[in-house]
């Protein structure tokens, strides 16, 4: 059964870019790809991914408020949520990676690091059994 994965970025080359990257790896699937936040918050409950790749910088909303709301309506996906940026050191983002312990892949990034953070996130739930095998 793939790891399902779903992006929220709202620059295009980067969204289909990666989704086709996903779903051309042995063991993933991009079950959603959204370019904006209300794309994102209109995922049905029961689509929900295994895993969320966010980008910080959206249109309508900052990806930092947007994984508070995505929390707050599905819990299970707390420590599944990465945010990409290249933005990273940024105060903003820094300050606010103080409160929210959530990981961080930088842009320009590569399945790579994808590939191995969702294993390490899928792994915590495996380890705590928190996921069904």
């Amino acid at each position: 059964m793939p790891i399902d994965v779903a992006i929220v970025e709202d620059d295009s080359p980067t969204r289909e870019g990666l989704g086709l990257i996903i779903n051309s790896t042995p063991g993933y699937a991009c079950v959603g790809t959204f370019d904006s936040v209300e794309a994102a918050l209109r995922m049905p409950a029961d689509a929900m991914p295994d895993v969320l790749l966010l980008d910080i910088h959206l249109p309508t909303m900052s990806g930092l408020a947007l994984y508070l709301a995505i929390i707050h309506r599905w819990p299970a996906l707390e420590g599944h949520i990465a945010i990409m940026t290249g933005d990273a050191e940024a105060e903003e983002v820094r300050t606010w990676l103080n409160h929210h312990h959530c990981t961080v892949i930088r842009k320009p990034f590569n399945l790579q690091q994808v590939a191995d953070w969702v294993s390490s996130a899928l792994q915590r739930d495996r380890t705590s059994g928190a996921m069904d095998a």
